[in-house]
């Protein structure tokens, strides 16, 4: 270390520091070469009888002598530099042991003992049978820690969580210091009952005898676990999502989804619905061309299906009662938590019923879905990690007349922003009360459906709200103030998320249907295959639509929908 200057009295040190144009790496203390901070000055002269630091900002400025205030924040400031020094040291001893042990580890040859019986191969889920045996697993590593000489690895394929215990030679191999988070192995070993007082993945675990890497993952910076963390933002979540799949909550989330399906199509398949397939690629709107995706289709213009509905009608005459479960598009440039550009629709199509009956049935539909679900083996388990506080919704659903819900709103307060004012500040904003012919605003929805703390059938809404296709409804019950027709049309709102089913019967008069095209400035000549369902045997008919996702976020407790979904697309993302 470079000798700082003295003054007049020996056993003074005096150091000198410049924050503008000093260096704590080059520096050392002297006037002509100064440090940047006073803390790292306290750290290189620690030992010295007396200090005397002399400082200033710029070069501009006088040089002055520390204040007491400014020297006690210099003193804990070389405190975290020697805390730093020493875990840098530490790092520097722990990294050369590591290197050692990866050195002996080199000579350790590991192979399998071929007089033991042989491995029968499972998956983690179907382990417990195979207790007191000797079994060969595969999966990806989820965590591992090592006590001593030995490392406990819990491993996952997919069907489950495993815990492994690498002991002896086998902890010793140069594999076994590379290991970390993420790489895939193969286990061989006895497959025990975890002792009293001890607890593993499925109350056992492997004993191994032999053990091998298939793929290693990286380490140090670039590691699964230093990728990203609870603090990490939404946009690089997304970016990472390929890697954020692999969590527990994300997968139960996505396993959770996947029964949820099997679900809904055992629910639908005992109401006597048979699930076809319709296109995605269609020249055809059905919720207005404002939110088509469209792309041309070799010489012709087409679209990305915002719903599969018209195409379900003209299967009813085929095959009956029919649903599909299919991926649906709305290039809306909607960035709340509840909307995405591309999800997962389930629709269903049912003929000779009434608008009661759709509600009814749609209300059945729902409720045994959920039964099912929560019957259904290992759902317990996603449920406690994911939403232990569910309850099914209770029957029956309260059916609200959105006339009703107008007054209902006023009565409680709860008022909706002016057109006129909804993009200014918050405190630009200008509230109203609701009146007949608004559309109730979706935070309006939400609150009310809360606030009455059950599910709630909202229906009859007026027909300038709604799509072309909706049934009015007949006699005074569908006459509104100033000419107003109210729709045979229903949204099912679920407290704690809102709108998740809407549903409606359809036109089914030709006329009617012709006229309705008239009216929207719709071109029925394109619609041919779905006016002729009415033209060849009509009948009264009615179908619904329901967003996996919103679903799934209520059963789930997720905050977006963005998490309901394997590879999300909202606007401006399109990757992974």
């Amino acid at each position: 270390m470079a000798t700082a200057s003295t003054s007049s009295s020996a056993d003074i040190l005096e150091i000198y520091v410049e924050e503008q144009n000093g260096s704590d790496e080059t520096g050392d203390g002297s006037i002509q070469s100064p440090y940047q901070s006073a803390a790292q000055a306290v750290f290189n002269y620690s030992s010295a009888p007396q200090l005397k630091i002399i400082i200033r900002k710029t070069e501009a400025d006088e040089w002055q002598e520390i204040t007491a205030t400014a020297l006690k924040k210099a003193r804990k400031g070389a405190e975290g530099i020697e805390k730093k020094r020493k875990k840098a040291l530490e790092a520097e001893a722990k990294a050369a042991e590591k290197a050692s042990q990866q050195e002996k580890a080199k000579v350790v040859v590991l192979e399998e003992d071929t007089s033991l019986p042989q491995a029968i191969k499972s998956k983690i889920k179907y382990l417990e049978k195979h207790r007191g045996q000797r079994v060969r697993v595969s999966g990806w590593v989820h965590r591992l820690r090592s006590q001593g000489k030995v490392i406990f690895l819990v491993i996952r394929d997919g069907t489950g969580f495993l815990q492994v215990m690498l002991g002896g030679k086998l902890s010793q191999i140069e594999d076994a210091s590379l290991l970390t988070n993420e790489a895939t192995v193969e286990v061989f070993g006895s497959l025990q009952v975890v002792p009293e007082g001890k607890s593993a993945p499925g109350g056992h675990e492997v004993i191994a005898d032999y053990w091998k890497v298939i793929g290693h993952a990286p380490q140090g910076e670039d590691s699964y676990l230093s990728r990203f963390n609870e603090d990490t933002g939404p946009s690089i979540l997304a970016d990472l999502r390929h890697l954020v799949l692999r969590g527990e909550t994300q997968s139960a989330v996505l396993k959770l989804r996947t029964c949820l399906l099997s679900s809904f199509r055992h629910s639908l398949d005992s109401h006597d619905l048979k699930e076809v397939t319709p296109p995605c690629i269609v020249q055809t709107q059905v919720e207005g061309g404002a939110t088509l995706f469209g792309f041309k289709y070799y010489d012709q213009e087409a679209f990305l299906t915002q719903s599969s509905q018209l195409y379900l009608e003209t299967i009813l005459p085929a095959l009956g009662d029919v649903y599909c479960v299919q991926e649906s598009f709305r290039a809306e440039t909607s960035h709340t938590r509840r909307h995405l550009s591309e999800f997962t629709h389930l629709e269903a199509e049912l003929a000779f019923i009434t608008f009661d009956d759709l509600m009814t049935h749609i209300e059945s539909a729902i409720c045994d879905t959920i039964d099912h679900l929560l019957a259904t083996p290992g759902i317990s388990e996603l449920m406690a990690v994911l939403n232990p506080d569910f309850k099914k919704p209770t029957r029956p659903f309260l059916r609200m007349k959105y006339s009703d819900a107008i007054e209902w709103l006023i009565e409680h307060k709860i008022q909706h922003v002016t057109e006129e004012t909804e993009d200014l500040p918050d405190d630009q904003k200008i509230y109203v009360d609701h009146q007949i012919g608004d559309d109730i605003a979706e935070a309006a929805e939400r609150k009310m459906t809360d606030e009455i703390g059950r599910p709630i059938f909202l229906y009859g809404f007026p027909s300038h709200l709604k799509a072309f296709y909706m049934q009015k409804m007949k006699g005074p019950e569908g006459q509104g103030p100033n000419g107003m027709v109210y729709t045979e049309s229903c949204d099912l709102l679920m407290p704690g998320v809102g709108e998740c089913v809407g549903g409606s019967m359809r036109i089914h008069d030709v006329d009617e249907l012709l006229a309705a095209f008239k009216r929207q400035g719709i071109p029925a000549e394109p619609y041919y295959w779905y006016v002729d369902q009415r033209r060849y045997g009509t009948c009264e008919h009615g179908g619904y639509g329901l967003g996996v996702e919103r679903f799934l976020a209520w059963i789930a407790n997720r905050y977006t929908v963005r998490e309901c979904q394997l590879y999300g697309r909202w606007p401006g993302r399109a990757t992974p």
